[in-house]
Formats: structure tokens, C-alpha cells, sequence
């Protein structure tokens, strides 16, 4: 009994965790692109609004950065506390990611450092600007390697098993696993247009709030020119993503589409639900479209779970993990793609309030896409923890007070995410735009266009 209770407490506290740091992990990848972007179009257009952005969102950023880490280490604990029979045999194998992942924080920690504390400190117009490039660099590259450890345990390989003994090791081919491609280019893209859609978000509800300025629209159009270009990206990479699981984790994907029977034309199926005898009733059809998003062709034959063993079928609620993921995703590209046009389209106004609204509902939306990303990529590989090699059950830990373990983190992450809350408002309210304008430029209004 306790070793069955410990394997649920242990997926229970994996999944907080990971739901908790996914959101600090997207953000620290993704807005250093932006804070790059921003002080870029600052120096190349001689214009201080946008090189102002840039050092406000490197405030927040460095409380989000300092939050992550604490959630990034209880992740690496928990891999060695919480599954210690996985860790035995496939910690051999993703030492190597996990170990530099480490280095590109630290990499990124560095230069990150130094961007702060040398604003103002450079005759070169760029030189500050450079600064950034490693911190871009080192955030992408953390989620690069961490995101090759997920990608290994959905198609591993590199290693030789022998019973539970690892006899050879090759690091390098078990990153670049048949995974790899597809999970690092929606992890980044998606990290980059949620990054892009929460800044425009904030930006938003301060025009709503305060009114309209030049250093508002100036900072709404850049964050969602970036929403609307990685928005498409990771459209892209879902395309990629599909086809993958197509030839690789077939079960997923009929998992994840209700694709009871392998046929060719499949449809593409949309919400609905299933009864008892899986039966799907309510559902959207759309004729032929999953034959195509998984193999680039509309009479393509997509296995289906009738291929699959009873045993080894993932939880089939997933497929509303997979909706919501597309149709949230979906809605971001509509917005962002509304803006731009009311942008070059002067018979409308991108700023009305309708339109602000949506934007700053995409900000969470996004972020939810994300999870339910994340919570469909994770389930839909039940019952394996290491596809193909060990099960959820087999790599858990048996002992029987792992609820302690799980009431002493879900007490840290509420003390940790009422603390972000509490110093990222008090350090914006405390420094309004205006007062900081006014110290910077005493002799500029706030409001004019700075050429």
C-alpha cells in the first residue's frame, strides 16, 4: 500500500514542481530576447523610451531569474529523492545535459551580472548592448540541454542495458535523440511568444489603467511584433511536433485525438467527449486533417490504439490537454495578427479597448498553453517514465512519508509565488515610469516622441 501511495505522492510533487517552474523557467528563457530586442531599436533609433524598457523588465527579470533558481534545484533534488531506481540507471546517461545546463545558467548568471551594474559605463554606442547576447545565448542553451533530458526519456538511446546495468554510455547520441529537434524548437519559440505576449499583457493594462503615451505604444508594438513572429514559430514547431509523434510515440497522438482505429483519411477531432463504450459524441470532425498534420499527406494511414497494447494506452483525457494547448495558441496568433494590421490599417485603432483586453487575456492564456503543454507531453507518456525500458511505478520511491515531502514544498512554492508577487508590484509601483522619465531626462517631457 505504501509503495503504491509513495508512486502517486511522487507523481503528485513532481507535477507541482514542474507546474510551478515551467512558468519561471518560459520566462527566463524568453525575455532576455526581448530586453535584447528592446535596447537594440533604443541605440539603433537614438531613442531613450525603448533602452528605458530594457532596464525595467531587466529589474523583474532578475527576481524572476532568482526564483527560478530555487525551482530548478528542487526539480534536481527531487530527480534523486523522488526517483531514485530512474536516476540509478538514466542519471548515467543525463549527467552530461544536467551538467550543462548548470554551466549555461552560469554562463548566463555572469554576463547577466555584469549587463546590470554597467549601464551607462560605455563611450560605445553598442558595447552595453553586447552584454546581452550571452545572457540571450545562455538562456536559450539552459533550455536547450534541459529540454534534451525530457526529449531522452520519450525516445531514449546512447546506452546499453543489461538487466539494470548500464554497460556502455554515449551522451552525446542520447541527446540528439530522435526527440530533440522538435521538443527544442517549441520549447524555444513557445518561450519567446509567451515571454512576448505577458510583457505586452502588462503594457496593455497599463495603457487601459493610465491612459496612452508614446512609451506605451512604443513598448506594445515591439513585444507584439515578437508575439506575432514566435506565435507562428510555434505554430510551426506544433506542426513538427505532431509529426514526430506520428513516427515515433504513436500512442500518444491517437491518445491524444481519440484515434481509436488505424485507418487512412483520419479525422481530426475536436473537443466532444467520450462514454463509457468510447464512443466520442460532441466532437468537432475535421475530415482528413490528422492524416495530413502527421504525415504531410490527406490519405495517409495514422495508427490508431487499436495497434496499441491495453496496458500501455496513456489516459485518454489528454486529448482536452491537446485542445486547449492549440486552441489557446491559436488565439494568440488572432491577436497579435489583429494588431499588426490595425497598425497599418488607419481606419482602425489597435489601441481601442476591446483589443487591448484581448491582450492582456493572452498573457495567461499563453501561459496555460504552456502547461497544458507540458501536462500533455508528460501524461501522454504514462506508463513509461523511460519509454520502452522502465515504468512510472518501477523508478518511484517506495518509502511511506514522501506527504511530507510534498506539504514542505507546496508551503515553499506558496511562500515563494506570494513573494514574486509582492516585490515585482512593489518594485514597478514604487518606480513608476513617469518619475523614472523625469530623473533620467529632467529637461524632456514624458509624453513626446523622442526622435
Amino acid at each position: 500500500m505504501f509503495a503504491y501511495d509513495s508512486v502517486i505522492l511522487a507523481r503528485m510533487l513532481t507535477s507541482m514542481t514542474l507546474v510551478f517552474h515551467i512558468i519561471f523557467a518560459t520566462i527566463g528563457a524568453g525575455v532576455p530576447l526581448l530586453i535584447c530586442a528592446a535596447e537594440y531599436v533604443g541605440i539603433r533609433k537614438r531613442d531613450p523610451k525603448y533602452v528605458l524598457l530594457a532596464r525595467r523588465w531587466t529589474r523583474g527579470y532578475v527576481i524572476i531569474v532568482a526564483v527560478g533558481v530555487v525551482t530548478g534545484t528542487a526539480i534536481g533534488l527531487q530527480l534523486f529523492l523522488l526517483w531514485p531506481t530512474f536516476m540509478q540507471i538514466a542519471g548515467h546517461v543525463i549527467g552530461l545535459p544536467l551538467f550543462m545546463e548548470t554551466f549555461a545558467f552560469f554562463f548566463e548568471a555572469i554576463f547577466l551580472g555584469a549587463y546590470i551594474y554597467t549601464w551607462d559605463r560605455f563611450k560605445g554606442r553598442y558595447t552595453h548592448w553586447y552584454l546581452s547576447l550571452p545572457v540571450v545565448i545562455g538562456g536559450g542553451m539552459s533550455a536547450v540541454f534541459i529540454t534534451t533530458v525530457n526529449a531522452f526519456m520519450n525516445t531514449p538511446q546512447g546506452f546499453t542495458l543489461d538487466g539494470r546495468t548500464i554497460t556502455s554510455v554515449d551522451p552525446i547520441m542520447a541527446m540528439l535523440n530522435p526527440a530533440t529537434p522538435s521538443k527544442v524548437f517549441h520549447v524555444l519559440t513557445s518561450s519567446y511568444m509567451t515571454s512576448g505576449a505577458i510583457l505586452a499583457a502588462i503594457t496593455a493594462f497599463f495603457i487601459l489603467k493610465y491612459g496612452n503615451n508614446t512609451y506605451y505604444k512604443k513598448a506594445l508594438k515591439l513585444t507584439m511584433i515578437i508575439t506575432l513572429i514566435f506565435s507562428i514559430f510555434t505554430a510551426i514547431a506544433g506542426d513538427t511536433s505532431a509529426k514526430f509523434l506520428a513516427n515515433y510515440q504513436p500512442e500518444k497522438l491517437a491518445a491524444a485525438e481519440w484515434h481509436f482505429k488505424t485507418e487512412k483519411g483520419a479525422d481530426l477531432i475536436l473537443f466532444g467527449r467520450l462514454t463509457e463504450d468510447n464512443e466520442i459524441q460532441g466532437a468537432i470532425h475535421l475530415p482528413k486533417l490528422l492524416s495530413f498534420l502527421s504525415f504531410g499527406d490527406f490519405n495517409s494511414e495514422v495508427t490508431g490504439l487499436d495497434k496499441v497494447d491495453a496496458d500501455l494506452i496513456p489516459p485518454l483525457w489528454i486529448h482536452y490537454m491537446f485542445d486547449l494547448m492549440v486552441i489557446f495558441g491559436a488565439f494568440g496568433i488572432l491577436i497579435s495578427m489583429l494588431f499588426i494590421v490595425f497598425m497599418f490599417w488607419k481606419k482602425r485603432d489597435q489601441y481601442n479597448k476591446w483589443l487591448l483586453r484581448a491582450i492582456v487575456v493572452n498573457a495567461p492564456l499563453a501561459m496555460l498553453a504552456i502547461e497544458f503543454g507540458w501536462i500533455f507531453a508528460e501524461v501522454g507518456r504514462q506508463p513509461w517514465i523511460l519509454r520502452g525500458y522502465m515504468r512510472v511505478a518501477e523508478g518511484a520511491i517506495s518509502s511511506p512519508y514522501v506527504h511530507y515531502v510534498f506539504a514542505a514544498f507546496l508551503i515553499l512554492y506558496v511562500l515563494l509565488g506570494t513573494f514574486v508577487t509582492l516585490v515585482l508590484v512593489r518594485l514597478y509601483k514604487k518606480n513608476p515610469i513617469q518619475k523614472e522619465w523625469e530623473m533620467r531626462f529632467p529637461d524632456t517631457l514624458f509624453g513626446g516622441d523622442q526622435k
